[in-house]
Order: C-alpha cells, then structure tokens, then sequence
C-alpha cells in the first residue's frame, strides 16, 4: 500500500463511494451537491507546475530510474469564498498503460485537501512496469467534492514517462596525446589535449567526468548513444587520474571508468638567452634556439636582476643599432606561444618593445613592451595582430618579469606583471610571422625602441601555466644581515658575515648573562627610552625595493605613554620606513614615506595584536611588486598598506630610534631586542611565521 496524507492508491474497478462521487462530476464543472451550494470548482492544474520524479512535464517522454514520484501544484477558486471562508484543495492522480496481451491497466490517487494553493505529491506504486509508456494526469478537488478539469485537457497535455531500470554499460575513453597506457610520461604541462568518451548503450545522454580532486563536469553527445570529446590541459606534471560516468535517460549509471595518465614537466623553452654574456660580446649565446646578433649600441655585462641567478644582463639605448635580432623566427605566432623577459625601463614617457618577431610584409606579428598612457603615466603592453592588451603600472629603474601568451586553444591572449595576470583578451586573429626574432625594437612600429635593461628572454610553444610563470618572477629573499644579539666588551655587535657592525650608543646595554631572561641565546640588547640605540654605519637594504626586517621586542613594564621606535631606516631628515609601537594605546604603528625630499607624502598606519610578556616577534615586510607593505606581529599580518613610491634610503639601519614629527631623532624604545634580521625580498607568510629559524 502507498499511503498519502489519508488517502490510499486505488484501481480504478474498486473505486470507493469517495471516488465514485469525484468522478461522477464531469471535468471541469462543478459536482451537483456543489453547484446548489453555489461552490465553484477548483483550477485546473497546469502542465507547467507537473514533475515526474522532478522531471518536468513535458509533450516528450521522460526517463526516470525507478517509480517516481508524481507532484501537481492544485489550488481552489477563490471567487466563490465567503469572508474568512478556508480555500482548500486536494489532488486526483491517473497513471494508466496498455499491458503486453493489450489491455489498458490504471492506478490512482487522492489526496486530502489541504489549504492551498499546495503541493500534492502520488509516490506511485512499486507494481508499475518499467521499459514502458505510462500516461498520467491530475486534476483539483476542493473539499466540498467539486473537481477541476484534468490537467491533459486544454490547454495543457498528457504526461508521460517510462522506468528505466538498466544502468547504461560504463565508458570507454580514448586519448592520442594522454593515452592510459602504464608507465609512458606524456608531454605535458602546458599542451592540450583530446578524451573521447563513449559507451556502447544508446541511451546514453550525459558523461560527467573529472580529473581526482577536481570538480566534476558534463559533456552531452550530439546525438543518444554517441561518442563526446573534451579537451584538457595539464597544469602540473605527475600522474593524473580521469574519472568518467556515463548517464543515461534516467539518470542512471553502472560503474566509473578510471582513465589513468602520467604528465610530464612542461616543454623547454624553443628559444632562451640569459643575456648575461661578458662585456664587448657581439652576440649572445642560447640556453636553446639560435644565437642574437647584438647591434653595435647593446652593451653586455650591466648588472642584472638581483636574486635571480643572472650574473648580468644588456643595456640598450634606444638607438636604431641599439637591438638584438635571430636569422630566422623561433616560435609559430599562429599557434599557441609565449614569451618571457626580466626588464628594467630607464624611461616611462615613450612606447617601447621589448621583444617582437617580423611579418613577411616588414611589420611585426606581436609585440611585447610598454607604452604611455593617457594620464601621463605608463603601462605594459602586449599586442598580437590589431589587438592590444595593457596593464601593469612602469616604474623608471625597477626590474620587471614581464610575460605575452596567446593560447591558440581558446584564441586567448594574456599579460603578466611580475607573474600576477594584469590583462586578457579574446578574438585576436593570428599572424604568422616567419622572420627574425628582435629584442628590444619591433619593426613597422616608428621606432619604439627599448631604453634600459633586458635579461633572460624565453619563448615557448605551448601555455605556460600561472603557477610556472610565477616561478619566473620570483626573486626569494635572501639574507641581507642577521644579528644574534650577546654581550660584547667593545658595544659591538658583529652579525654572522662580520661585515656590517651594529653599534651601541647612548643608555644601549646587554642584559646579564641569564638564558631565562634573555629572548633568544644567553643577553639580548636593553634601551633605556631617552638616548639608547643602535645602528650600522649605513643602509642595509635598497628600500626602493622589496625588503624585510624583524626583531624580537620586550617592551618594558613602565614604558612611556608616546610611541617608539623598533626599527628604521631613511636619511638624516625622515624615515623610508619606521615600525613603532604606542603603549598608550597597545597600537603598532607602520610609517612609510614616497620620497626622500622635505614633502614627501608620509603614510601611517595602525593595528592592534595581543601583546605578549615575554616577548613579541614583529617583522615588516615589503613587497615592490604588489605595492604593499605589511608588518607581522607574532606571524599575524596587523597592518597592511599600498605602497608603490618607495625610494632608496642613504641612511644606516636604527635600532630603537626613528625620525618624529618634526624631523629630530626621538620616540626611542625602552625595553630589549634581540634576533635582529634583514632580507633582501619579500619573505612569504610562511616565512614569517618561520622568522626566527630562517637562516
């Protein structure tokens, strides 16, 4: 028995007196009992509010994996209700089939009525015949015994469905370039590639599919019981796990096809110079690719990109000579392609290419560069074709990873900053370009030529991925200078390459030899609050570029009501950067300034952070590349600001001490510092959290 809300499934030959009463009415017209009463009947319902196991109603027939549950939306007439009177309906199902000796068989269902509009719901009985047509409609009963018109006459239709009971056969999936086949590594990160999935079953309407970990997709075939293809591409190398299941008409599947394929790394560059030959060469030799001839105005042996393995790069002037160039082109500009360099603009008021490779006709197919913008700034650009990408702000003497991509597969092009995606397009129409391969000019474009610095240039044939080509810009922090605080004879603190002394001055002394009073070793450095400090004899780290610097500090019991300094470093008027801390108020304070003049735009920014008695870890870090500076406290980011003048600082590294208001060395800690470190780049959150065990 399937029961409902009081009301039984029936056949229709034993119908109940209820039953017989509800039909006796004809469809459509209110019962007798109901038109004397002057009850009006119910709406008829409609084909729209009518799903099959939640499959809508539709003149198709409709598949669903087992007897389904059969949902109507009935309400009664509302015109004929007296004030306050309830408006309640309930709903009639009719299933019905031809049987195999043909003769017509039909269930149905009432249910109670309820106050509607509402919802009424047939959990059909387990004894319909599956792999056959079963027809059914529903109409409205209001609790007076009135009854709507059946929901299949017009304007609406019958209803339709068949129980499918057999899981469609599993998949088979086929791939040229990434086939299943054990122990073979394929090429690889980067490079697309096709999966043909098909099952033998014709009914097979839907594969979803998804590489282990991933999301699942779904891909239809153009016609019941065809093949469907996708593509994929691989973004990291090692084994990768393809999961398929076909989906038939009803939603039902068997067993998921496991599709197994090793990647391998992504492709060498087809063309890569360091650039980093010795001063007076004439060519510059090839990781892969041919050489570049260098025109008479390239000076080899400048120095290049700090902290990234390059011992040198090119300087080009922007002279007519001033350029390098193949004998012939090295990637297909047609297809997928990229190209990568570390640059460094010595101007920002003119357009300028940093690479390019020739058309036929004396133009070039795409360039890579910069140009000037509307307001008087300038951007990064890439541009294939007609289509030109830009973003990405220059900076006049800062070292830049810029990187184009077209991806032939979507025709998408993309721009890069730094390894950060500043630009994407789509619909640039390919352009071959079978002549040479330039480096700072492009030809047909007046002579936008490059002033300033190129190192590493790299091209591909294929995508290369956001994670490969943040490797690129990365320049990890390398240690700058590193101070293990302990007492000396001399107020001389030598850090571990003994190159760079901090000095004591003033009411600066060590704490005794006591390790459970000390924040790290055996003594750390005690400041007195009026006078003490320490400092080197000068700057430590480029502060127009990415830095970090970190100390461990234990502030005092009866430090002062004002801020004071923890860290330094500017010239004798001001600081490029201070981290202060105001007792006052438990803020940590970041002062950063653009420039090194007497108006330079000055920046601070405050934030709080649960204050520990034996001690705080704090350290700054500045990222040049994002533009953002953000000081750490017990490897906790407090405070975070843009910060995209920065300038480089001549004055030494303070400990203690930094610049007031009103341009005079003040606002000194009192309390004690130990672990002082200094790193040229931007540590990473890890690193931070890692701080005291770096190095």
């Amino acid at each position: 028995m399937n029961w409902y809300s009081g009301r039984r499934v029936r056949s229709v030959a034993a119908a109940t007196g209820l039953a017989a009463l509800l039909l006796a009415a004809a469809p459509g017209v209110a019962s007798a009992a109901g038109a004397a009463g002057g009850n009006l009947p119910p709406l008829q319902p409609r084909t729209d509010d009518l799903t099959a196991s939640y499959r809508s109603c539709s003149e198709d027939v409709v598949y669903v994996g087992a007897a389904p549950e059969l949902r109507a939306v009935v309400a009664d007439s509302t015109e004929d209700n007296a004030e306050g009177e309830a408006n309640r309906a309930g709903a009639e199902f009719e299933a019905w089939w031809t049987d195999g000796d043909g003769v017509r068989q039909q269930r149905a269902f009432t249910t109670s009525p309820l106050h509607s509009p509402v919802t009424a719901l047939w959990r059909t009985p387990d004894d319909l015949p599956p792999d056959t047509v079963v027809s059914w409609h529903v109409r409205a009963v209001d609790d007076q015994g009135a009854v709507s018109a059946w929901s299949d006459e017009a304007p609406g239709h019958t209803c339709r469905f068949v129980i499918d009971t057999v899981g469609p056969q599993p998949a088979a999936v086929v791939s040229d370039r990434y086939p299943d086949d054990d122990s073979t590594w394929h090429d690889g990160v980067g490079v697309h590639g096709s999966f043909t999935f098909d099952s033998p079953s014709e009914d097979v309407v839907e594969y979803v599919y998804s590489f282990r970990s991933g999301r699942e997709n779904r891909v239809r075939p153009a016609e019941p019981g065809g093949p469907a293809t996708i593509r994929w591409m691989p973004e990291r190398s090692g084994v990768h796990t393809l999961q398929v299941r076909a989906l038939d008409r009803a939603g039902r599947s068997r067993a998921v096809t496991t599709h197994t394929v090793r990647v391998a790394e992504g492709r060498s560059p087809v063309a890569h110079w360091k650039l980093d030959d010795p001063a007076g060469s004439t060519t510059a030799g090839a990781e892969a690719g041919p050489v570049l001839r260098a025109g008479q105005g390239v000076v080899f042996g400048v120095p290049g990109p700090s902290r990234t393995g390059l011992t040198s790069a090119v300087a080009l002037d922007g002279r007519g000579d001033s350029h390098l160039a193949t004998d012939a082109p090295v990637t297909d500009t047609d297809g997928t392609f990229a190209v990568s360099a570390w640059v460094r603009p010595a101007t920002t008021g003119t357009p300028m290419t940093v690479a390019s490779q020739d058309t036929a006709d004396g133009g070039s197919a795409f360039t890579l560069g910069a140009l000037p913008a509307d307001d008087g700034t300038a951007v990064w650009s890439f541009r294939l074709g007609t289509t030109t990408l830009t973003g990405g702000s220059l900076t006049a003497g800062k070292w830049t990873r810029l990187t184009g991509m077209r991806d032939g597969e979507d025709n998408t092009l993309r721009l890069y900053v730094d390894g950060t995606a500043v630009a994407t397009g789509t619909g640039a129409a390919p352009v071959g370009a079978p002549g040479a391969f330039q480096v700072g000019r492009a030809r047909g474009e007046g002579g936008a030529r490059w002033r300033g610095e190129v190192a590493d240039v790299r091209v591909w044939d294929r995508v290369v991925t956001g994670e490969e080509i943040d490797r690129l810009a990365s320049r990890p922090a390398e240690l700058a200078a590193s101070w293990d605080i302990e007492r000396t004879d001399d107020g001389v603190v030598p850090d571990r390459t003994g190159t760079l002394p901090l000095t004591l001055h003033g009411g600066a002394s060590f704490t005794p030899d006591d390790p459970f009073d000390a924040l790290d070793g055996s003594s750390h450095l005690l400041l007195n609050g009026t006078d003490g400090y320490a400092a080197t004899g000068g700057p430590v780290v480029d502060t127009s570029e990415s830095y970090s610097v970190g100390l461990r500090v234990r502030f005092a019991d009866d430090t002062t009501d004002r801020p004071m300094t923890l860290l330094s470093q500017g010239n004798a008027d001001h600081d490029a950067f201070a981290v202060r801390h105001n007792p006052a108020t438990s803020e940590w304070q970041l002062v950063v300034t653009d420039g090194s003049g007497p108006d330079a735009g000055t920046t601070v920014t405050s934030g709080y952070a649960y204050h520990n008695s034996w001690g705080d870890e704090v350290v700054l870090v500045f990222d040049d590349a994002a533009g953002r500076v953000t000081l750490y406290v017990q490897g906790n980011a407090v405070v975070t600001a843009e910060h995209t003048a920065p300038w480089s600082s001549t004055g030494p590294l303070q400990i203690g001490r930094g610049h007031t208001s009103g341009g005079e060395w003040g606002d000194h800690l009192k309390g004690g510092v130990d672990t002082v470190r200094v790193f040229r780049g931007a540590l990473t959150e890890q690193q931070v959290v890692m701080y005291a065990y770096l190095f």
